[in-house]
């Protein structure tokens, strides 16, 4: 008899398939940007998390409404605090200490965000925390650290978020999108082993909610790393993200979910690519790195005669 070594995780068949027709678009927690980077190695056309990190369910969709008809940040969105312009839409990567730089800069994720949602595409979120920090009696994405005393910290409820998601989601619905949602295995360790559990407890039951609705469907990232990875070789050095290998497994299992053969075919040359044009040579002048080079435009030809087929 076999041992089982493993509790699989059984992901339910679905109709959705994504190639390199599709457009994508990820938004949300760093496990986001996990995924996008592999997304953008294969060779898709992905918009991967455009505002920066976002945490929680309430700032993600904020900033889609926000880009529904992009505006100038107003003076309420942003702050002034160590030398720097930041906003509270976005991640501190867009803080600079020029603030028209800031407005021009944020503004520009907002286009992009619009645009790329102007034709049908795959839209996928990940939802990291329950817990919003408010500033003034609104939830903002990032505390940029300002002091602790000027924000107010609660936890959102799942009537909470299915009351802001489920209009979004049917507009998305109506437009032809298709959406993917999964919740973050990363723990958020901060608010203690049991308050990490109850907040992700909530997304989970919101995202239920939301995928009984039919208006979006949910892979189980989540539970992919708790209860098929249940080991710490799976997980990075400070024990609460993924580690490089389960980031590639969670993406393996998102392939065989939602991609044929000849699509996952197509995202090793990609990534094959992707590896030939990084390389540095030691000799650029040698007979064997023309060989190479004659490689790379090979792969390069026949990867956009696909495209041009597809």
């Amino acid at each position: 008899m076999t041992i089982a070594l493993q509790t699989p995780v059984t992901i339910p068949a679905t109709k959705l398939r994504i190639d390199h027709k599709c457009r994508l678009m990820l938004m949300g927690s760093c496990f986001s940007d996990a995924i996008g980077a592999r997304m953008e190695e294969c060779g898709f056309d992905v918009l991967s998390n455009p505002f920066g990190t976002l945490y929680n369910p309430l700032s993600i969709e904020q900033c889609l409404n926000r880009s529904m008809e992009p505006k100038p940040l107003d003076a309420d969105d942003v702050v002034f605090h160590n030398g720097l312009w930041h906003s509270w839409l976005h991640h501190g990567k867009y803080s600079n200490s020029d603030r028209n730089a800031l407005l021009a800069n944020c503004l520009d994720s907002m286009h992009k965000v619009h645009n790329h949602i102007q034709r049908p595409s795959v839209l996928l979120f990940t939802f990291g925390t329950a817990y919003v920090f408010k500033h003034d009696g609104r939830v903002v994405s990032n505390c940029h650290k300002l002091p602790s005393s000027l924000f107010e910290r609660t936890r959102l409820t799942v009537d909470e978020i299915v009351a802001v998601w489920r209009p979004l989601l049917r507009r998305f619905a109506d437009e032809g999108h298709r959406v993917v949602m999964t919740v973050s295995p990363i723990r958020h360790l901060a608010d203690g082993a049991h308050g990490n559990q109850i907040s992700k407890s909530t997304l989970l039951l919101a995202v239920e909610r939301l995928c009984e609705d039919g208006l979006a469907e949910y892979f189980p990232a989540y539970e992919i790393l708790l209860d098929e990875l249940r080991d710490y070789r799976f997980y990075a050095d400070d024990m609460t993200h993924p580690s490089e290998l389960a980031e590639e497994i969670v993406w393996q299992r998102f392939q065989e979910t939602y991609m044929s053969k000849e699509t996952i075919d197509r995202c090793l040359k990609y990534q094959k690519l992707d590896r030939m044009k990084k390389h540095r040579a030691m000799h650029g002048d040698s007979a064997e790195y023309e060989k190479y080079e004659k490689k790379l435009a090979e792969l390069e030809s026949e990867l956009g005669n696909q495209a041009l087929t597809h």
